[in-house]
């Protein structure tokens, strides 16, 4: 589903650690909404109730299926994420969250190729604004995408985040998993 309203029927919250430090999850009727990335539990709790007043907590059933799905995705990104995702934002934002799930695992894209492989060349910044508002870290790759020069730009869950998840992913694929 996508769409611009933040609302997200029945959203619930799933509070864990992962080996990238603490996750926020915010799962709804429509599949998996935000997976949040940080190093203080609190604040990203708070940032998901801000996102998504209703939000109540998880049954522990749900919560564990939740965490050990998102900590597969980070652990051995290779591997499919098994939820269904609830997509919210604006066409455009959605158009380039799609295109981000195209870059393979272990593979990287400017923001540059990411315009231009949407048909929208002259969108850089446009793009590079669609991937920081990304909500759902790591299952929609957006530290798969790096500047035109190669290096590492910034990461709304932080640089060290985004070169640990590549660096995870190449070792990954240069094993064959």
């Amino acid at each position: 589903m996508t769409s611009v309203s933040s609302a997200v029927s029945g959203a619930r919250l799933v509070t864990g650690q992962s080996v990238l430090g603490a996750v926020q999850v915010v799962t709804g009727d429509g599949g998996v909404a935000a997976i949040m990335l940080g190093d203080d539990p609190v604040a990203l709790h708070d940032a998901a109730l801000k996102r998504f007043p209703d939000a109540v907590p998880a049954g522990k059933a749900e919560a564990d299926r939740v965490l050990a799905a998102v900590r597969t995705c980070i652990e051995t990104p290779w591997a499919t994420f098994g939820l269904p995702l609830d997509m919210r934002g604006t066409p455009f934002q959605c158009q380039v969250w799609q295109a981000l799930r195209a870059i393979p695992c272990g593979g990287t894209a400017t923001y540059t190729e990411l315009a231009a492989h949407i048909g929208r060349p002259e969108a850089v910044r446009a793009v590079a604004g669609a991937c920081g508002a990304n909500p759902l870290a790591v299952v929609i790759p957006c530290h798969r995408v790096i500047r035109r020069d190669g290096s590492l730009s910034g990461y709304r869950w932080g640089v060290s985040r985004k070169q640990w998840l590549l660096d995870r992913e190449r070792t990954g694929m240069a094993r064959g998993q």
